[in-house]
């Protein structure tokens, strides 16, 4: 029984197992084996010692020979072809207004087949773009709509990361994820950061989450209360790098403990009767001790005489504020009826100066007929009027 060999037909494909037979061949060389759609050739990226588990010793094929010049010069021949060809259906599909995105074209060994890769955002009537291109090539068309995950494989991208993508260096096959694995590893759900080149969720979230599983299985049920030693205590989150959860107790306490630390409390489930009782007997004791005060000091009292001073105040106050009887009142103004305040104003305002008025002369004010007072009152009281400095009439 000759090696294992791995086997890897393009960069983007997945590494198929071969058995070298007779041959010796080293890592790096090229092979021709036959597969279900004809000759192929192949570069050989392994040589493992052990087969992997998925697969079975019996399904190992042998390879046909081992490469020769002639052999790599054809290769280098069908991939100038593939080049040639991809031009040649994007003027086609430019020509037809066809929507569709050509990605890349393989070419057999042998060219008994091309395939052209391309994605669309729906199905596409391509019947007439396959007529043309038969017609060129004389060979099998076969063209093979694919995802944007695909596509990322085939042109190759660099990541949020840094580096190449995952799919074009290493991963050959596609797991599915979903936004509970960005959940589960406490994520931010921000479309920018946990989305990759193709626009669809980073394949690097599956890589951990068996790792975050295992995590969540050991760990409590997140926002659930539990009776244990040290009272009720609620589970608020996980830390899966430190292996801890972060709980709160029933007085407002929170703490972080581990995995063991939480084990040695002894957690049981708790009846809901019994849970609410006890939460409000805690709710109870905390407004108790908060009335205390931290130093159980007792509240000041007030004065015995503040409500007697409000309720007194407007009769004391009448005498300071007392009025002047009509008679002065109408001494100390001169041609108007109504009362006006002595008091100074911060602020001058120019009053009738619109209507033709003026603000200093006497005469023209008391002319003002009283119902023009009544409109301008509040520009009347804002003015500084000069004191009489005569006798006050008795």
């Amino acid at each position: 029984m000759g090696h294992i060999l791995g086997l890897k037909f393009s960069d983007y494909s997945q590494v198929y197992y071969f058995e070298s037979g007779a041959f010796v061949v080293n890592v790096n060389d090229y092979v021709i084996v036959k597969t279900d759609q004809g000759m192929g050739l192949g570069s050989v990226v392994v040589v493992p010692d052990t087969l992997p588990e998925e697969f079975a010793e019996e399904e190992l094929k042998p390879i046909f020979r081992v490469a020769t010049e002639h052999d790599l010069k054809t290769a280098e021949e069908n991939s100038k072809l593939s080049r040639q060809a991809l031009k040649f259906c994007k003027e086609r599909v430019r020509e037809r207004k066809l929507e569709m995105k050509l990605v890349d074209v393989e070419v057999f060994f042998d060219r008994g087949k091309i395939i052209f890769y391309f994605t669309a955002p729906g199905r596409v009537d391509f019947r007439e773009l396959v007529k043309d291109l038969v017609r060129a090539y004389k060979t099998r068309i076969e063209l093979r709509q694919i995802g944007v995950r695909h596509e990322t494989q085939m042109i190759g991208a660099v990541g949020n990361c840094g580096q190449v993508a995952c799919c074009r260096r290493f991963m050959r096959k596609f797991a599915p994820v979903t936004i509970k694995m960005a959940k589960e590893q406490n994520l931010f759900l921000n479309p920018t950061k946990i989305s990759g080149i193709c626009g669809r969720l980073l394949c690097c979230l599956s890589f951990e989450e068996k790792n975050y599983e295992e995590f969540y299985r050991k760990c409590p049920k997140i926002g659930k209360r539990m009776d244990t030693d040290d009272g009720i205590l609620k589970v608020l989150r996980a830390n899966f790098f430190r292996g801890s959860i972060a709980v709160l107790s029933e007085f407002g306490e929170e703490r972080e403990l581990t995995l063991e630390e939480w084990e040695a409390l002894n957690p049981r489930r708790i009846d809901p009767l019994e849970l609410q009782r006890r939460l409000q007997e805690a709710q109870a004791q905390m407004r108790s001790h908060r009335g205390r005060g931290p130093q159980h000091r007792p509240a000041p009292k007030r004065a015995p005489k503040a409500p007697e001073a409000k309720a007194e105040k407007p009769e004391s106050s009448e005498p300071e504020h007392e009025q002047p009887a009509p008679e002065k009142r109408q001494a100390d103004v001169q041609g108007t009826d109504a009362p006006q305040k002595t008091r100074p104003s911060k602020k001058r305002r120019s009053g009738g100066r619109g209507r033709g008025g003026s603000s200093r002369g006497g005469e023209q004010q008391g002319e003002a007929r009283p119902d023009a007072q009544k409109k301008f009152k509040p520009r009347k009281k804002a003015r500084r009027r000069p004191k009489p400095k005569g006798p006050k009439a008795e």
